[in-house]
């Protein structure tokens, strides 16, 4: 080991032990607290506790509005002359059904070890862990090699219109590698499934109930389509961390009254498509997996949306670089794929940066009632966070 391998070493170790996890758990369940429902899109209700927090860390920060209301915070840390390490992650979250919580949706309730509320899973732990690093570094007296800019973005939940992508847009990203901190089981997500949601609307001719062969049943044909497409090949080799594309129908309309054959249905499906795969592809593979439900059947497809899929090469420095952050003598994490997206696609597919997935909870409670993250997790992805700071750069 060189002696330069041995000052970053030792920075990452001094780092990693000045984590606080007090500290880091308070600030998750301050953002908690911030009701940022998405719909509507109420980031702005984050942004003072946002803002304190990267002030105090000597950020220069910034707030990006594209619509009223829809507002990102920006957040600079260092001279501007070093390599760039973005942290991207999205303060919105999604809808509450308060009558199936047995916890107050945006109480911040710590209770046996865990946080409990709304975005403490997704992805609210993962931005404090990120944030809480910068202070051990911070507080360990580590001069960082690269400069931290963080995007607390609005809209993630609802596509990235209002956030990532219009940033994106604005020609306001810029970075040599990027961290997304959406919950990962603290494993080093380096591949996602893209989605297309699709309406697909089904014709057929009114009758009498009694006499349904005078008519023809939209819904007959519509029950048709779901069986062609659930659980449907559409011919694409697995990939070795994402499997293969999926076909789920999600809503079934459809007729009047049980007197009447039905003259018109309505199914609305979500088709999960494996990084590369483009929207006119998606739609084309779809098409046939329709046609083999029968070429007679009246239909019409509208696409309602498309996100791509994305990855980035498991061998790449930077994602070896995080999987040795995460080792605290146990091994690195191991690397995983992601079966839904996030907004690491607009950073791989756009401006080929190098993503990664990495922070504390699981997918499996995100959006569900009762949501929460480990608080232990939090504290094992601070320090992992502060490692990477700590050695990335020149």
């Amino acid at each position: 080991m060189t002696r330069a391998d041995t000052a970053r070493s030792d920075a990452q170790a001094a780092a990693r032990a000045a984590v606080d996890t007090r500290r880091c758990t308070e600030l998750a369940v301050a953002m908690v607290q911030c009701d940022t429902r998405n719909p509507p899109g109420n980031e702005s209700s984050a942004v003072g506790v946002l803002t304190d927090v990267l002030c105090g860390l000597g950020a220069r920060t910034e707030v990006f509005e594209p619509a009223p209301g829809r507002i990102s915070v920006l957040g600079t840390i260092g001279d501007g002359c070093q390599p760039v390490l973005l942290i991207n992650g999205h303060v919105d979250v999604v809808a509450v059904e308060e009558a199936d919580w047995t916890l107050p949706p945006f109480g911040g309730v710590l209770r046996d070890g865990r946080l409990y509320g709304r975005g403490a899973c997704d992805m609210k732990g993962g931005i404090a862990a990120a944030l809480e690093a910068v202070r051990a570094c911070q507080d360990a007296g580590v001069d960082l090699r690269c400069d931290l800019a963080f995007h607390l973005v609005a809209d993630e939940e609802t596509g990235g219109r209002w956030g990532t992508s219009a940033l994106l847009k604005a020609g306001r990203i810029r970075a040599d590698a990027a961290i997304v901190p959406e919950p990962s089981e603290l494993a080093v997500g380096v591949a996602e499934r893209g989605a297309l949601l699709a309406e697909v609307t089904v014709s057929g001719r009114a009758a009498h109930g009694s006499d349904p062969a005078a008519g023809h049943s939209a819904i007959a044909d519509a029950a048709r389509l779901v069986q062609a497409v659930h659980l449907a090949d559409f011919g694409t080799a697995p990939h070795p961390l994402l499997g293969s594309p999926t076909c789920n129908v999600g809503t079934i309309s459809g007729g009047t009254m049980p007197n009447i054959v039905a003259s018109s249905a309505k199914l609305r499906l979500d088709r999960r498509v494996l990084p590369g795969c483009t929207e006119q592809q998606a739609v084309a593979e779809l098409e046939a997996v329709l046609d083999r439900a029968g070429t007679d059947i009246d239909r019409r497809l509208e696409v309602l949306a498309f996100i791509e899929g994305s990855e980035v090469d498991p061998g790449h420095p930077f994602v070896r670089a995080v999987r040795d952050a995460t080792d605290d003598g146990a091994g690195p994490a191991p690397v995983r794929g992601l079966h839904l997206g996030t907004d690491a696609r607009f950073l791989r597919n756009r401006l080929d940066i190098p993503a990664v997935i990495y922070g504390p909870g699981s997918m499996t409670v995100a959006h569900t009632a009762d949501e929460y993250v480990p608080v232990p997790d939090l504290t094992v992805a601070a320090r992992t966070f502060a490692a990477v700071y700590a050695g990335y750069g020149r």
